[in-house]
């Protein structure tokens, strides 16, 4: 998957980034993800590159050094300062992400209403929000209450904009589903074995996160599903905000 508004090609996925994990004693392979004007948005690499926005230069990688937890143990880490946790709205995983960490964890397959969308790159931020105001409005016009954070799933992505399914989790989904004009549906968050990467910091900014988490997957030759999670912990206000929190799932295969 070539994420071309939050992850593009990683023409120089890198150097001097893996340099700073612990892992002295090896050396990651090169990149082979294509460049955003090859026609196939899917590489055939071990790690699919996220999307990223081509208009906007990358923000610099950052430099704290990327830590998985051992095998089999979780991560360890405490809430950021100042971050809320609404217990009635909860994220997909409530122990804490903390930036620079990987995290090994377990998605569980949570009832959500679900819209698909599409939008261009410069407009991302806007579209996203449109779809999530849609859903609450549908959702409060049911008489459904939400039961955790939104999140993005982005299933296709092209050099000018990128498809994608907005969803916001539920307690249950009602039996029979109301019918929305908008084409509200109802299903599940994507669930299973997932590495978290967690963005702490403005929208536009995004693009270090992924490019962390791209040379993280060659370096360790993780095998990953073609599409990323983006969770917003805290609301997507604009694509400046330097508060915004968002974990990354990579599904792994």
């Amino acid at each position: 998957m070539t994420r071309c508004r939050l992850v593009p090609a990683l023409c120089a996925l890198a150097a001097g980034l893996v340099s700073a994990w612990p892992l002295a004693a090896q050396q990651p392979p090169p990149s082979t993800a294509p460049s955003p004007a090859q026609t196939n948005p899917l590489p055939t690499t071990t790690a699919p590159n996220p999307p990223k926005d081509p208009n906007r230069s990358a923000a610099p990688a950052p430099e704290q050094a990327v830590t998985p937890p051992p095998a089999g143990q979780a991560a360890t880490g405490t809430a950021p300062a100042g971050q809320v946790i609404d217990p009635a709205r909860p994220p997909l995983v409530m122990k804490p992400a903390e930036p620079g960490d990987v995290d090994e964890v377990t998605l569980p397959a949570k009832p959500a209403a679900i819209l698909s969308g599409k939008a261009k790159w410069e407009e991302a931020v806007q579209g996203l929000q449109k779809a999530f105001a849609q859903i609450e409005a549908d959702l409060a016009k049911a008489g459904i209450k939400p039961a955790g954070r939104p999140l993005a799933v982005f299933t296709k992505t092209e050099d000018d904009g990128f498809e994608f399914e907005a969803m916001i989790p539920v307690a249950s989904s009602p039996a029979p589903a109301p019918a929305m004009e908008d084409g509200l549906r109802f299903g599940t968050t994507p669930s299973g074995k997932a590495l978290r990467f967690a963005h702490r910091g403005s929208y536009e900014s995004i693009d270090s996160t992924y490019e962390t988490l791209t040379a993280y997957l060659d370096a360790k030759d993780i095998v990953v599903q073609d599409r990323f999670v983006e969770e917003y912990v805290t609301d997507l206000k604009d694509g400046t905000d330097d508060a915004l929190d968002v974990n990354i799932y990579a599904l792994t295969k």
